[in-house]
């Protein structure tokens, strides 16, 4: 054991739990670190968020995860610093020695710098965000149902989503479908006209703008058909004193402003500004390996591979992506032959719109499904996609119940004690 290779992998999301399965029973001994001592499903998050699904159903302990993996450790902690010249990483409880570090750490929400949204808008990107959204949505409705004025209903209960990509329009959708099929029977005190509006606002010419044309012509008319009001080319500008300003010059009296605008990969502390390309990710090479190191690696969200002509850019930061790179990673670091350089293999993209209606895109595009099949394979690839059989029976019994009910039950308003 002495003589074996240490790894660090800084992240357990789809890039940093795949390369542990690569890695486990290694001849490599291996330490996973992570702010949270579980992993979570982020596709799914809208789905707690709107109290259709329990946090448990898409997150898992990592301990329990890493029980037939005996040389892999894990450390819960936040990285705060990288320390190249001595090979190791600072903490948030201590050090950490490594022969090789792999940087999985993934995106987070980016602002662009609007101090204002950041501060009060609502983020999408961890459990903590979906359950403080639950939390926000039917405190709300509750307050709603105390005020007399119609006009503060609807300022109340109004939604604003900015980005139209998958996260938006999913959550739209569910909204939009809850105001239809529960809000008024769980709250009678409220009318249809009390619920406020639905607003998907996008900066670009069309929802979920990296599939297909048919797919966002689809797309569009199916959530004008539930009542959300699309604004496409405009941009969120502001948001003060419950007044959200559009570039349009036009302003919309809510509360409530769910950010789903964009991410960008986290820095740390011990990398130069150099090494960080478009969207702070670490550039690499073919390999994965970050330039100007010889045992550092990102993969991921956090990454930006160089050597592909397809993605002079970067590859797209969605799961396949990360998931793609982590296994290709694994196999070059158990291999005694040449690595192989990665190469990424588009598997189609989807999105679902509501019950019944959903979007699928095939490999480069190049097939299309939509309604009800779409909605059948989004929720095969999204249960199978769950880290184990416990999750994927949980996600299996939530969706089955709300199909038929249209219809759940866990809206309950938990919020930490103070």
């Amino acid at each position: 054991m002495s003589n074996r290779k240490t790894i660090i992998i800084v992240g357990g999301g789809f890039a940093g739990l795949e390369l542990i399965n690569q890695l486990g029973n290694s001849n490599y001994n291996v330490i996973l670190v992570d702010t949270n001592n579980y992993n979570f499903f982020p596709p799914l998050l809208y789905q707690v968020a709107a109290g259709f699904m329990e946090p448990s159903a898409i997150s898992y302990p990592f301990r329990k995860i890493l029980r037939s993996k005996p040389n892999v450790k894990f450390r819960l902690g936040a990285l705060e610093k990288v320390v190249p010249q001595e090979n190791k990483i600072i903490v948030s409880n201590g050090e950490l020695y490594y022969d090789l570090l792999v940087m999985a750490t993934g995106a987070e929400t980016n602002f662009f710098g609007n101090k204002n949204i950041e501060e009060y808008s609502l983020p999408m990107k961890t459990i903590s965000d979906a359950l403080a959204l639950r939390n926000v949505i039917f405190t709300r409705l509750e307050r709603a149902t105390r005020l007399e004025k119609r006009e503060d209903r609807k300022k109340l209960l109004s939604f604003v989503i900015a980005g139209a990509g998958p996260t938006g329009v999913e959550l739209s959708g569910i909204f939009a479908e809850m105001r239809a099929h529960i809000l008024t029977k769980d709250y009678p005190e409220l009318s249809m006209n009390d619920l406020g509006e639905i607003y998907l606002i996008d900066g670009q010419d069309a929802v979920l703008a990296v599939m297909s044309e048919k797919t966002q012509k689809y797309s569009y008319k199916k959530l004008e058909e539930l009542g959300v009001t699309i604004k496409l080319n405009t941009l969120v500008k502001d948001f003060k004193d419950d007044v959200i300003s559009l570039s349009d010059g036009t302003e919309i009296h809510s509360r409530n402003l769910i950010w789903a605008a964009g991410i960008s990969a986290k820095t740390f502390d011990g990398f130069t500004p150099e090494n960080y390309g478009p969207g702070r990710r670490l550039k690499t090479n073919a390999f994965n390996l970050v330039d100007g190191y010889d045992n550092i690696y990102a993969i991921g969200d956090s990454a930006l591979v160089s050597g592909d002509p397809n993605y002079p850019k970067g590859h797209p930061q969605l799961a396949q992506t990360a998931i793609q790179q982590a296994k290709n990673l694994g196999e070059n670091l158990c291999s005694t032959h040449q690595w192989k350089p990665f190469a990424y293999k588009d598997l189609g993209t989807m999105a679902i719109i509501g019950r019944n209606k959903a979007v699928t895109d095939g490999p480069d595009q190049k097939f299309f499904f939509k309604g009800f099949l779409a909605w059948c394979i989004w929720i095969f690839v999204h249960i199978m996609s769950l880290v184990n059989f416990r999750n994927r029976m949980r996600a299996l019994y939530d969706w089955i119940g709300y199909y038929i009910n249209k219809d759940q039950s866990f809206r309950m308003i938990i919020k930490p004690k103070k």
